[in-house]
């Protein structure tokens, strides 16, 4: 059990919420089934990645934390880390030349989530780092990625078009992706109530 917990909180999840607390009502374009089948962590067992793709507020971060847990719990080796953190991170651990220890660090876990890719623009120094560590996980570890701007758009969140491909390439070879048509969660308790007449 402490084992468990430990496993929990290294993880550095924002909040503690599992599947079981998703309102799949409220979103009715998920497949609840691929979301359950998510979490018997047969995609980690074969390296897979999984992208959350739609707006703000549909519930994608709720999404990847629910599987993460259902990983942690398991003893599997997980962190979660916003993108303009780990970009932050990463620029900050070249800067003192400690980037291969950082980029070590990240490849390590077993699950890495990458929340919020595309709500801050990457320049193209920035889109190397990042590249860096897509390309050491890739067919070796799981990522889940949450992001609200389609792949066709992505040339527009990193500077470097080429990079951009890359990524994307590496992210998209072997992954699901679940995308998330949607009203926003966060709007549900202020959507106007009927008026009785």
């Amino acid at each position: 059990k402490n084992l468990i917990e430990s496993m929990v909180k290294v993880a550095a999840f924002p909040f503690k919420k599992e599947i079981s607390d998703f309102d799949f009502n409220f979103q009715p374009s998920i497949n609840q089934q691929e979301i359950w089948d998510f979490t018997d962590l047969r995609f980690i067992e074969k390296y897979q990645n999984i992208v959350f793709l739609g707006s703000s507020g549909v519930g994608k971060t709720h999404l990847a934390t629910g599987i993460g847990m259902a990983a942690a719990k398991n003893r599997v080796s997980t962190y979660f880390i916003k993108c303009h953190h780990l970009i932050e991170n990463l620029r900050k651990a070249k800067l003192e030349n400690r980037l291969e220890n950082r980029l070590k660090h990240y490849s390590k876990y077993k699950l890495l989530i990458i929340d919020e890719i595309g709500y801050l623009p990457i320049g193209s120094e920035d889109a190397k780092l990042f590249f860096q560590l897509i390309d050491l996980r890739y067919e070796k570890k799981s990522t889940i990625f949450t992001t609200n701007i389609n792949f066709n758009l992505w040339n527009e969140i990193f500077d470097d078009p080429k990079i951009a491909n890359a990524i994307l390439d590496r992210i998209l070879h072997h992954s699901s992706v679940v995308k998330i048509t949607g009203k926003s969660y966060r709007l549900k308790d202020h959507s106007p109530k009927k008026e009785i007449t």
